[in-house]
């Protein structure tokens, strides 16, 4: 009997149809939760034909956030045994920290918004005067615009930080970052498989302002121009059914090649990478890597086709070529 693919996730909606694309192929896999697993370090047994790496950096908003963290032990015991793995643990570790996705950024001389990493509450006010407001702290481990603050000014920051209202995230680190206006009123996202372009979108919003989190589209609800105004989160898997307008798009060729640059250095499998154009000057802003989140839900009626299909061939591929 064939060895199961191990899909290590967390999220308890996410990947329905990729089981059920699994079921209709009729290839074999295990459901490994990541929020309450073991493993044995000595025991070196293959059990997975290969493992399917989707632990979101947004678990810990469901009470999984051991799971982000001890994945990276599991996925390096499942390589150390010679287990291939979809998203391994470089592409886990670029995932699960903003910061480390800016330095692969700027390694690759690709512009991103200006930002600051810190990792006290004390740093932050200085952080922020090198900047130029708005701006937002994000915490370094993100997911689903959890703990991300906009700041329009330099005094709403200071009473926020003198009253402790900042949360660093669970690692205590965070980044002070340029709040960037959006071209088009829109984000952009490309998916990549294999290390190549698979599809782009571009996700609008009720207002003109972003927050750059990664696989979200937040819109900023209206506050008081001195108030601290926390980022409202909307999924990107959901956003069709949220009522945001997404639509699919080519995006120039220098982005694609650019993003499956990002991809290769990274050793993403399947992941998305999100860019905003700035709409003070035209840049093109990268600003997250996407590892282990998902595929746009209703895909089939935004992008013409069902990319489960595509991933399900891809495992397949690697089943049969290991």
């Amino acid at each position: 009997m064939a060895q199961p693919v191990g899909i290590f996730f967390e999220h308890p909606e996410w990947f329905k149809k990729l089981f059920a694309r699994l079921d209709e192929r009729g290839i074999p896999y295990e459901k490994l939760h990541a929020g309450f697993h073991r493993f044995n370090p000595l025991e070196t047994e293959r059990k997975y034909s290969l493992v399917f790496n989707r632990i979101s950096s947004s678990a810990y908003t469901r009470g999984h956030g051991q799971g982000i963290f001890y994945s990276k032990a599991f996925i390096a015991y499942i390589e150390q045994n010679g287990v291939p793995v979809i998203n391994g643990s470089k592409a886990t570790e670029i995932e699960t920290s903003k910061a480390l996705q800016l330095l692969l950024f700027q390694r690759l001389g690709l512009k991103f918004p200006k930002s600051i990493v810190v990792n006290h509450a004390s740093q932050i006010l200085d952080a922020a005067k090198e900047l130029q407001f708005p701006i937002a702290v994000k915490p370094n481990i993100g997911g689903a615009g959890a703990g991300i603050i906009r700041f329009n000014t330099l005094a709403s920051l200071e009473e926020a930080v003198e009253s402790d209202s900042i949360s660093l995230g669970i690692d205590e680190t965070a980044l002070v970052q340029e709040f960037i206006p959006a071209r088009g009123g829109h984000i952009n996202r490309v998916e990549t498989l294999n290390g190549k372009f698979l599809y782009a979108i571009k996700v609008f919003t009720t207002g003109e302002s972003f927050n750059l989190c990664p696989a979200e589209i937040c819109q900023v609800p209206q506050a008081q121009e001195e108030a601290p105004q926390a980022i409202g989160e909307v999924c990107m898997t959901t956003a069709v059914k949220k009522g945001l307008k997404v639509e699919a798009f080519t995006p120039p060729t220098a982005v694609i090649e650019a993003v499956e640059q990002i991809v290769k250095e990274a050793n993403i499998n399947v992941g998305g990478i999100e860019y905003i154009v700035d709409d003070r000057n035209g840049d093109i802003l990268f600003y997250d890597i996407n590892a282990l989140s998902n595929f746009i839900a209703d895909a089939e009626q935004v992008i013409g086709f069902d990319p489960f299909v595509n991933l399900v061939d891809y495992i397949e591929t690697l089943i049969k070529n290991p």
